[in-house]
C-alpha cells in the first residue's frame, strides 16, 4: 500500500488488516528475530506470513529504530552527511546546472537531490564514500555521452549512474549539455 506519509507506522493499520493480527503481535515477531540481519528479518516476514516487501520493510525499519523512510528534506541536510570534498563538488553541479536552467526545481527524493522540471526527474546525484553518483535519468545521454565520459580520469560508468571523483573538477559544458539532451527529450 503506497503511502504520502512517510512514518513507518503509516503502514501498521495496513499490516493489520491484511496479515490478521495486531501490531503488538508482530511487534513480538520482530523481538524474535531481533538479533537477524536486515535481509534475515525480510526473508523471515515474506516467507513465513507472506509479507509484501513494502510492509516487512516498514514493520523491520521500525523495529530498528527508524521510524521515518523520509531522511532529508533539504539539500543542505543531505550535504551536512557526506564528506565535505563531496559535498563542495555536489554544490558545484548543482549550481552549474541551476545557472543555465533556472527554472528546474530541487527537491529531495529518495533521499537525495535531483532536479526536477515539472512532473520529470531531470539530473541526480547521491554520494558513497568512494565517490559521488549522477544519474541523468535517460538511456539516450548515457549512451551518447558514455564515449566522452570513459576518457575521463577517475569516472566509473554504469549503465545508468555515472561514478565521478569525489573533488572532481565540475565540467560546467559536460554537464549543461546532459542536461540540455535529457530536457529535449521531455518534451
Amino acid at each position: 500500500m503506497a503511502t504520502k506519509d512517510p512514518s513507518r507506522e503509516a503502514h501498521f493499520p495496513a499490516i493489520e488488516k491484511k496479515y490478521g493480527e495486531k501490531m503488538s503481535y508482530w511487534h513480538k515477531v520482530m523481538k524474535e528475530i531481533a538479533q537477524e540481519r536486515y535481509p534475515a528479518q525480510i526473508a523471515h516476514l515474506r516467507e513465513n506470513y507472506g509479507f509484501s516487501q513494502a510492509h516487512a520493510n516498514a514493520l523491520v525499519m521500525y523495529s530498528r529504530g527508524s521510524v521515518s523512510s523520509k531522511k532529508f528534506t533539504t539539500m543542505s541536510q543531505y550535504l551536512k552527511t557526506v564528506d565535505p570534498v563531496q559535498a563542495k563538488t555536489v554544490r558545484a553541479m548543482f549550481k552549474v546546472i541551476q545557472s543555465k536552467y533556472p527554472k528546474l526545481t530541487l527537491e529531495i527524493a529518495w533521499n537525495k537531490p535531483m532536479l526536477k522540471d515539472e512532473n520529470k526527474y531531470i539530473f541526480a546525484a547521491s554520494c558513497s564514500k568512494k565517490s559521488i553518483l549522477i544519474h541523468p535519468w535517460s538511456d539516450a545521454v548515457m549512451k551518447k555521452f558514455k564515449p566522452q565520459l570513459a576518457e575521463l580520469d577517475g569516472f566509473d560508468l554504469k549503465i545508468k549512474t555515472i561514478g565521478i571523483p569525489n573533488d572532481w573538477e565540475v565540467d560546467t559544458k559536460l554537464l549543461q549539455d546532459m542536461v540540455k539532451m535529457r530536457m529535449a527529450e521531455k518534451k
